[in-house]
């Protein structure tokens, strides 16, 4: 597979720990809770979590299956609202913020990788991709989507329907809609949950090169030890809580 030349890094990824602890954070939660009722009582998937993550950085969240892992990268992306806490992404509040302000804060700087893809089936590959430039539409918009497609390999594919592509592709065409307007943040939910061994690792592989040559800040959530040891840190959510996890170990 080839890709094109990498862009220029925008992101602070080669500053030293002591620089990025100094910097704004791009993300930085508070006391964030969420609470759900479960038939006539209370339920509680996060409790008093705290997070900050600085621009340029890898960040994964593993967790077993039901331990609140896509409900907290639904908070931190403004997809959802908390219960309890506070939260900032751009260091803007987005309780502070309803619903479309938050689709607002998120537009052309925020991309998405889903583990079912969040295809259009009706839609080509390209128009699939082209759909995060709707919102800010230039004459460039179209031959950026065909660049990014080119990028993850794709370029032959332009006009096939999702149904016409393996799950591998799917997911390739998903990483170029989530990297073509440039983000600067770019959550992954089990990008490799529905995909087999090798192909899994193809992906991972793009997904870090292309994350690697924007320059992006990357939070993903993955049971994935493989995925999670590609990150410059990993956090182990437990409980409805965060806490630290040696990087060797999750590589081990």
């Amino acid at each position: 597979m080839s890709y094109s030349e990498p862009v220029p890094n925008r992101s602070s990824s080669n500053m030293s720990s002591s620089s990025r602890s100094n910097a704004t954070p791009i993300l930085h939660a508070q006391g964030l809770g969420k609470q759900v009722v479960s038939g006539d009582r209370p339920l509680t998937i996060l409790r008093d979590l705290a997070l900050s993550i600085a621009a340029g950085e890898s960040v994964a969240i593993l967790g077993a299956s039901g331990a609140g892992k896509s409900t907290l990268l639904g908070l931190l992306a403004g997809l959802d609202t908390p219960t309890a806490g506070e939260l900032s992404m751009f260091g803007h509040s987005l309780g502070k913020l309803d619903e479309d302000g938050r689709a607002q804060l998120r537009a052309g700087r925020v991309g998405f990788v889903f583990q079912n893809f969040q295809l259009l089936p009706t839609l080509t590959a390209l128009e699939n991709v082209l759909l995060p430039l709707e919102l800010s539409p230039t004459v460039e918009a179209e031959s950026r989507g065909r660049e990014w497609l080119e990028r993850v390999g794709l370029g032959e594919r332009l006009d096939h329907l999702p149904k016409q592509l393996s799950g591998g592709e799917q997911q390739r065409v998903a990483l170029a809609r989530a990297f073509v307007t440039s983000p600067s943040l770019v959550f992954a939910d089990e990008p490799t949950g529905n995909l087999d061994p090798a192909t899994g690792k193809r992906v991972i592989d793009l997904l870090f090169d292309l994350n690697h040559e924007s320059g992006t800040t990357l939070v993903l959530v993955t049971h994935d030890h493989a995925l999670a040891g590609r990150c410059q840190r990993c956090l182990q959510l437990d409980d409805g809580r965060l806490a630290p996890l040696d990087l060797d170990e999750v590589k081990a």
